[in-house]
């Protein structure tokens, strides 16, 4: 048996029940499909925080530890910038996935960007320390993630721990889904990142669209810069590398070494599935080979609440009967307007295919939300 700790652990979850594995879910929301699915769940934190409470979570890695059938747990979102967390997590049970000092390395910017720079690999224009004039950069916060930690540069924004400002390039958001074992790493596939505007969060995540197609250039390029990072970071199991791409320039955005959003989207990795692979990788340091090109393109985006919306048990089963609908709120669950209130997956013949099948699944839910009983 495995835990699986992250703000949401669905995702991860599934993976592993497609991989015939139990899992333990520690996490925030305990959507409906996260305990359907785990063997158990327990609460790591309050909701309306977006936080991991270190308390919560030390106590129940301990309790599993103390119970002798769990192997190791994984680390998913809620964890960057978090290394320290994660240290204190490990000594309770094994950590399967990138250690925690190597966490601290990729994730401190200043050290990534400079491996960037002395290998010749483009990025945006960074700084460390406040532009003079703040028009065309943003703020970014190293310890953040679903673009949230991004907002636009302020006069006056003072420099911080983990904080720096980078050039706002033009581009199509990008990131590569990668399995490495600290030493190498094999690319899965290349997906476009959806994100919007919320407030002066410019660059919100909402979803991800892949296996999409990239020019042999920019494959083998990117393959290049994902087997030097991983191996200098020593990066072990499922993570992703963002980047921004126009035409056939790549700038890196960051490393991710945690499981990602995108691993929804590659059900099969060799002869298994993306959690099979990441336990391979962290334990016996094998890869899975290269999967062929083509297939379904498959797509997860996130639905926003539209209003402040109260989930009763009538709301709560609308939602769960809309094609594609996951991260299901418990009945009861009450969310702002503009919160995350679930998630919705497609699958189609390009991307053109599945980004309208995400559309109009998301206008059917939209739909039930206003429907009254």
């Amino acid at each position: 048996m495995l835990a699986v700790a992250a703000l949401s652990a669905r995702a991860i979850v599934d993976a592993a029940a497609l991989d015939g594995l139990r899992t333990v879910a520690l996490d925030l929301f305990g959507d409906v499909d996260t305990r359907r699915r785990a063997h158990e769940w327990r609460c790591i934190g309050d909701a309306a925080t977006l936080r991991i409470d270190d308390d919560r979570l030390l106590a129940a890695l301990d309790a599993l530890a103390r119970r002798g059938e769990v192997r190791g747990w994984i680390a998913g979102s809620g964890f960057d910038g978090r290394a320290d967390l994660l240290e204190r997590g490990a000594a309770c049970l094994p950590l399967v996935g990138t250690a925690p000092e190597d966490v601290r390395r990729v994730r401190d910017p200043q050290a990534f960007f400079d491996l960037l720079r002395s290998h010749g690999i483009g990025h945006p224009a960074t700084a460390f320390e406040p532009p003079l004039s703040t028009a065309g950069w943003l703020c970014k916060d190293a310890g953040g993630s679903g673009g949230w930690q991004v907002r636009r540069a302020q006069a006056g924004d003072p420099p911080a721990a983990g904080c720096y400002w980078q050039r706002e390039r033009s581009g199509v958001p990008m990131s590569a889904t990668l399995v490495c074992n600290g030493r190498d790493a094999v690319l899965l596939g290349f997906n476009r990142q959806l994100t919007q505007a919320i407030g002066e969060r410019p660059h919100v995540f909402r979803g991800v669209i892949g296996p999409l197609p990239v020019s042999d250039r920019v494959q083998r390029e990117l393959t290049a810069i994902a087997r030097l990072l991983a191996g200098v970071f020593r990066v072990r199991g499922l993570a992703s590398l963002d980047f921004l791409l126009d035409g056939d320039t790549v700038e890196v955005l960051e490393l991710n070494p945690r499981p990602p959003a995108s691993l929804s989207l590659y059900p099969r990795v060799g002869d298994g599935g993306p959690l099979r692979a990441h336990l391979r990788a962290c334990e016996q340091g094998e890869l899975p080979s290269a999967p062929a090109a083509g297939g379904l393109v498959r797509g997860v985006a996130i639905v926003f609440a539209p209003h402040e919306l109260g989930v009763d048990a009538a709301c709560a089963a609308r939602i769960e009967g809309c094609d594609g609908t996951h991260d299901l709120p418990q009945p009861g669950t009450r969310v702002a307007a503009g919160d995350p209130l679930c998630s919705l997956d497609a699958e189609g013949r390009d991307e053109a295919d599945t980004t309208r099948q995400l559309a109009q699944r998301r206008a059917a839910l939209q739909a039930t939300l206003e429907t009254r009983t």
